[in-house]
């Protein structure tokens, strides 16, 4: 007799959807592609900066996707694409490269964005303009491609990324700029929801908590008392790991939300609680 694998709800499957992540050469946007190979994804197109990071991440999720999914090689088609989301040319070009390799999409993550910390006395105004440029206007481009592109196919999810400092001012850290870009995301996708709603686009919004990427853990390792502070005001007294948001992306990307629209998760450890 044969092991068989666990049951799970079939509408948590990625399977046979085309995904595409912006941000996803590195962090948290990588980590959104691997949950949704996990589930299934044979189709994904990984957007960032610069090319040739996009297509190592693309060859390393493939890789990932055969020896540790046990997806069919056969079926894998990951595309690197170069994208600065911050140009609206730029994401056309970019969907328009996804459409030519897959003919449609069914879930876009807008994941790319930056965050510094300077007092807002001193902030640097071209900073603060690369910064909305990024995680505000990137994001509405982002959306409003998938949009356009989604609604003639019937539909499909798209998650933007906020954070827990949409509903909350962290503290020590001062970055007063990403805060308000971060607050601007969760409503962009309140209303766009709305206004897409009847044409089968859903819009949800996912913020994560203090995640343990690799760059933060590279930085808090310079700064423990930082890291302690982080720890001790979230409720669970612990950082988040970058997996931990997995089951929150597959959930909104599948058809397991399909009559959510204009939420959002947050997934921080209780940290907005308190």
């Amino acid at each position: 007799m044969t092991p068989t694998s666990p049951m799970t709800l079939p509408s948590f499957s990625m399977q046979g959807k085309v995904c595409m992540v912006t941000g996803a050469a590195r962090g948290l946007g990588f980590e959104f592609c691997r949950a949704f190979v996990q589930s299934g994804c044979t189709s994904l197109a990984i957007l960032d900066l610069k090319v040739d990071e996009t297509k190592a991440a693309a060859q390393e999720l493939a890789h990932y996707a055969i020896k540790d999914c046990k997806l069919e090689a056969y079926k894998i088609k990951f595309v690197g694409i170069e994208c600065d989301v911050s140009s609206e040319e730029s994401v056309q070009k970019a969907f328009k490269v996804i459409m030519d390799n897959f003919g449609r999409i069914d879930a876009v993550v807008a994941s790319a964005g930056i965050v510094e910390n300077y007092p807002a006395l001193d902030y640097p105004a071209e900073r603060v303009k690369r910064l909305y440029d990024v995680n505000v206007h990137g994001v509405f481009y982002t959306a409003r491609e998938g949009a356009r592109n989604m609604i003639p196919n019937g539909g499909g999810s798209i998650i933007l990324i906020s954070s827990m400092s949409a509903n909350i001012v962290n503290i020590p850290q001062l970055q007063t700029p990403y805060n308000a870009s971060k607050a601007a995301v969760k409503h962009m996708a309140e209303s766009l929801a709305v206004e897409w709603a009847k044409q089968g686009v859903r819009v949800n919004t996912l913020s994560p908590g203090y995640m343990l990427t690799k760059l933060t853990r590279t930085i808090l390792e310079k700064d423990v008392e930082l890291k302690n502070t982080w720890e001790r005001l979230t409720p669970m007294g612990r950082m988040g790991e970058p997996e931990d948001l997995s089951g929150a992306i597959v959930f909104l990307a599948s058809d397991a939300s399909k009559f959510m629209t204009g939420s959002e998760i947050r997934v921080d450890g209780g940290y907005c609680v308190i």
